[in-house]
Formats: C-alpha cells, sequence, structure tokens
C-alpha cells in the first residue's frame, strides 16, 4: 500500500526500482505508517473520556503512559506482521515492507520485541501505582489476539478472522482497559446500552475493524497465491466493497439505540459529522474495488474516517459534562 503525497497522482504506486532519495523517503514513509497510530491512540482517548464524563476525574498520568504503551504494541503488532508474513512469501511484492527494506529479519524482529517489551512495561507500570492487574490483563489479553492473528503456528487472520480478532482487540478490550485505568471499578451496567462503554466501545471497534478490512482489496492476488483467506478473498471484492456502507450506517444505527436507551448524550450526535468521510470511503472502495492500484489507498480513507468518527464522538461526550 502506498501513501499519496502531492506529487504522486492518486492510483499509482512507488516504483520499487527507483533509487532516488525522494522514492526511499516515500517507501520508507509507507512502511513507518504514521497516520495508522491513532488507531492505537483513539480507543484510549474514548475510553478515558467515556470514564471522565461519569466521574469528573482524568488521570493525565495514566492517559499518557497508556497512550504511549498503546502506540508502542501497533509498532510491535506491525513489526511482527512484517517478520512473520516475510516467512509465508505473501510480501514478496510489499516493497514498503521493514523486513524488504532492511533485507534483515532478524533486525526487525528484535526491534518488534523491544517494542511489546517497553508497551508492556508501561501497562505494568499502571498496575503497579494502581495495585490493581485487571488493566494488564486485559492489555496482555489485546496482545494474546494479535499474536493469534499474525503468528504462527496460529496464523487466525490467514483464515479470514482477522477483522473479528481486530474488533474485541481494538474495541471492547482496549477501550474497557482504558476506561478501567481511570476508574478502578466497572459501574452499574457498564458493559449495556444504558452506559456511553458498551456503545463508544463497539463503535471504535467497528471503525477499527474496517481499516483492516480495507487494507485487503489491492491484495487478492497475493493472498490467493499465499493461501490466505481474508474476507476480500472468500467474498470477492464487489461483495466486500458492498458490505462497507452497511458497516458504516451501523455505526448511525448503534447511535440511534444507545441514544434512545440513554446510554449516549443527545451531543453524541456530532458523532454524524463523520458521515462525509464515510461516503467518500464508501463511494471509492465501490468505484475501484476490483483495480488494485486504485483502490490500494483505501485503508487510509478508512482511516480518515475512523479518526473522525472517534474524534467527533469524544468531542460529543465531553460537551454533555458543559453546564
Amino acid at each position: 500500500m502506498t501513501i499519496q503525497t502531492a506529487s504522486q497522482p492518486a492510483g499509482q504506486p512507488v516504483n520499487p526500482l527507483a533509487d532516488s532519495a525522494a522514492d526511499r523517503s516515500q517507501l520508507w514513509m509507507a512502511a513507518i505508517k504514521p497516520p495508522m497510530y491513532c488507531v492505537a491512540i483513539m480507543p484510549i482517548c474514548v475510553g478515558s473520556v467515556v470514564a471522565f464524563v461519569q466521574t469528573g476525574i482524568f488521570y493525565w498520568g495514566i492517559f499518557v503512559t497508556f497512550a504511549f504503551s498503546a502506540v508502542l504494541l501497533l509498532v510491535w503488532e506491525n513489526l511482527s506482521n512484517d517478520v512473520f508474513d516475510a516467512t509465508t512469501g505473501i510480501d514478496k511484492n510489499k516493497h514498503h515492507s521493514l523486513v524488504n527494506l532492511t533485507r534483515n529479519r532478524r533486525l526487525i524482529f528484535w526491534l518488534s520485541n523491544l517494542a511489546l517489551g517497553l508497551g508492556v512495561a508501561g501497562i505494568v507500570a499502571i498496575a503497579l501505582w494502581q495495585k490493581d492487574v485487571t488493566v494488564l490483563a486485559m492489555v496482555l489479553a489485546c496482545c494474546l489476539l494479535g499474536y493469534l492473528y499474525q503468528g504462527p503456528p496460529f496464523r487466525l487472520g490467514y483464515q479470514g478472522l482477522g477483522e473479528i480478532l481486530c474488533f474485541f482487540s481494538f474495541g471492547p478490550l482496549a477501550v474497557g482497559a482504558a476506561y478501567y485505568a481511570q476508574t478502578q471499578v466497572w459501574e452499574e451496567f457498564a458493559w449495556s446500552w444504558l452506559n456511553p462503554l458498551l456503545p463508544a466501545a463497539t463503535i471504535i471497534g467497528i471503525t477499527t475493524t474496517l481499516v483492516l478490512f480495507c487494507s485487503h482489496f489491492h491484495q487478492v492476488a497475493d493472498d490467493l497465491k499465499a493461501g490466505k483467506r481474508s474476507p476480500i478473498v472468500r467474498l470477492g471484492t464487489r461483495r466486500s466493497a458492498q458490505l462497507l456502507p452497511w458497516a458504516c450506517g451501523g455505526i448511525g444505527m448503534i447511535w440511534a439505540i444507545a441514544t434512545w436507551q440513554g446510554g449516549l448524550p443527545l451531543s453524541a450526535a456530532l458523532l454524524w459529522g463523520s458521515a462525509p468521510p464515510a461516503f467518500k470511503l464508501c463511494r471509492h472502495v465501490l468505484t475501484f474495488h476490483a483495480q488494485p492500484l486504485r483502490v490500494s489507498n483505501a485503508k487510509f480513507l478508512a482511516i480518515h474516517f475512523h479518526f473522525w468518527s472517534g474524534l467527533l464522538l469524544v468531542s460529543g461526550l465531553l460537551i454533555s459534562t458543559v453546564g
């Protein structure tokens, strides 16, 4: 997948054989994937803000530590994913794979382990400070799901189960852990439509899963060769593209049900401000689903939708505390 720049027209891939510094820099930016890290930070923001809405208390030290740890854990997942995919050959044509760029699988493997260790250390620090292992247990469960998705011998992502694992890891588990890190208690009906935690975690879980889902459209041929049965491979690109409007519309339904039940405040209607990026994502994928070069940026359109829906949800929750 490539990151578009002002000098790179949409749908034009980076030339993997180019030797210029600009081309190499573009490949490295695509490998590092800076926009991707909002999917690590957003669940922490949402869970922490839900806790603030209910308690009026916000622990900045815990929030910053948790967010930084979440970024490190996503670094681990991305790096280890490159390492594990290199062994199956699925990334043979992925020229911005860090393993392919560095030609040093062992280095990337140990860098991923370092990121994992530092990330878990941050969560351990929170657990020690609070004298409560609940958050640590939930984060370790997220890590386990991440390994099951990509790591041998499981590789559940190759069986088409990655989106399910992604939903629970970045949705209920991550958002719930951030919430508990701020409160150290589960409010009454915490996991029901009477509480903002469940609908908020569900919304973030869906938008994060869409990022993973949309990352497969342009690599169907490589997935098939490597035996990876992603949902796009199983359903085909057309039917997969037709699911996107239903997923985006489902978020609106969650808002409506949760607001009707009293779980979300009326101010959470700000979430509807993310409709334009959702529409752009759906239209783009429905139009170019069978054209790998044109649909290769769908993942970043999904990240755009994820960012704005999460930011507007957080803003709506915060507005409800005013007055």
